[in-house]
This record gives C-alpha cells, sequence and structure tokens, in this order.
C-alpha cells in the first residue's frame, strides 16, 4: 500500500499546478489535482510556490485551514465515487449536489463527514470494524441531507 509523506502529498499538489501553469502533460491523477485546485483560487499562489508551500505550516488554533488537507479530501472523494466505495457514497454525494446546488459545494459537505472520520481516527475512536465506520460515514452523509438511516 502506498504511503506518502506529508511532504510528497503537497510536492505532488505543487508540481501538479506547477506543470498546469506550464502546460506539461499531467498524469489522470494530476488532472483530477487540477480540477480541484482551479475550484480553490485561493490556494494557487501558495501551490506555485514549491519550497515555500512544502514548509508551510497550517496551524488550527489560529484558524489556518490546510489547503493540502482540503485538496486531498477532494481527492479522497472523487476516488469514493469513481469506484462507489462504500457503497451507495455515489448517490449519497449525488443528493448533495441537487440539495446544495452544485459538486463543489455537495464535496464540501461531504468533506465535514470525512473530516469528521478523520477526527475520530486520530483519537483513537473509530471503531475497528470497516463496516461499522462505513455505516457511520454514510450515516453523516446522510444527515447532511436531513435524512435518517433508522
Amino acid at each position: 500500500m502506498l504511503q506518502p509523506t506529508l511532504e510528497d502529498v503537497r510536492r505532488f499538489f505543487c508540481e501538479a499546478w506547477l506543470r498546469h501553469l506550464a502546460g506539461a502533460e499531467t498524469s489522470p491523477l494530476e488532472r483530477v489535482a487540477i480540477a480541484c485546485i482551479l475550484e480553490h483560487p485561493e490556494y494557487q499562489e501558495l501551490l506555485a510556490q514549491a519550497d515555500a508551500a512544502v514548509a508551510a505550516q497550517f496551524p488550527v488554533e489560529l484558524g489556518r485551514e490546510n489547503p493540502f488537507l482540503h485538496l486531498s479530501m477532494h481527492l479522497t472523494l472523487e476516488d469514493q465515487v469513481s469506484v462507489d466505495s462504500p457503497r451507495g457514497i455515489r448517490a449519497l454525494l449525488e443528493a448533495l449536489q441537487v440539495r446544495y446546488g452544485d459538486r463543489h459545494a455537495a464535496f464540501h459537505q461531504a468533506m465535514e463527514c470525512l473530516g469528521e472520520m478523520l477526527w475520530q481516527a486520530q483519537r483513537g475512536s473509530l471503531s475497528s470494524d470497516i463496516r461499522a465506520t462505513e455505516a457511520a460515514y454514510l450515516e453523516c452523509l446522510q444527515r447532511r441531507l436531513g435524512r435518517r438511516n433508522s
């Protein structure tokens, strides 16, 4: 299993963006990342300065959003939708898109759920049962739609 370092992830986004700016050929994954970056013009200047971006700190205590975490969550959701895993996420994200008006807004709603799962994992309070974790994640998305799975 691929386990990129923090620096690897940051360099991936920066290099994809710099390739885009240069009009260079990009991989399919880079094209997905670039599409996400294009939706976030507030990150583009930072990403164009790769060394500074890789070294940057984004302390939550100071209210700084981490653009690399945010973009990584976009990529995670893109991947989940592409393979519909966990099963049913594609339909839920489509429903969120209808509810919130566009795909980007729907993804931001879903990121709240994904972020909650990451936070629970960091605290060690996430179930080790993958099915229970997936069910909790999908239930969170259902709540974003104003539905409950009961």
